[in-house]
């Protein structure tokens, strides 16, 4: 059971109205992460743009996004984020199939060399951000990820790494 109330999007204030309202846009739905936030507006309205700012844009695939959101979660033990972004990742139409390959076999899933490179960078960043060696960087560029790719990949790490803590801190219900 959640320790803290998610707010009702039909009884929100102005400002929340307005960012649910975006939200249940593109989402077909207000998930429990973003009703827990609404209990401090400045903070559900940071993290939505920081989602639509790193998940909806940028150059990196939204499947390599996604894979990273799901694999971070699943290293850090957030059930709740596994759950959304396994959903999502159906939503753009990856089979359950290779949503297991991407959770098991990396190397099985449907990525790029780069990609895959990617998604385990912004993984071991997650697990352990002290242990990346000077050459594992150089083999990203080697394989053509520029700075604004590893950064980026780097920004979906963090993100989920933030989100995750946030929803087990206070037991968040899972609502995908």
């Amino acid at each position: 059971m959640s320790r803290i109330h998610s707010l009702d999007p039909q009884a929100a204030q102005a400002g929340t109205a307005e960012i649910f309202a975006e939200i249940k846009q593109a989402f077909g739905m207000v998930p429990n992460l973003f009703r827990a936030y609404a209990n401090h507006p400045p903070l559900l309205e940071a993290n939505w743009f920081k989602v639509k700012k790193v998940i909806m844009e940028g150059v990196l695939t939204r499947k390599t996004k996604e894979s990273i959101a799901v694999l971070v979660s699943k290293d850090n033990g957030c059930d709740y984020c596994v759950a959304a972004h396994e959903a999502a990742l159906r939503s753009i139409g990856v089979s359950s199939e290779e949503i297991r390959a991407i959770e098991t076999d990396l190397q099985q899933a449907e990525f790029s060399r780069k990609e895959r490179a990617l998604i385990a960078f912004a993984r071991k960043a997650n697990i352990a951000p002290l242990r990346i060696e000077d050459n594992e960087v150089k083999a990203l560029r080697d394989l053509g990820a520029d700075d604004a790719e590893i950064v980026e990949a780097l920004g979906v790490m963090e993100l989920f790494a933030g989100f995750n803590k946030f929803l087990d801190a206070l037991r968040v219900e899972i609502d995908f």
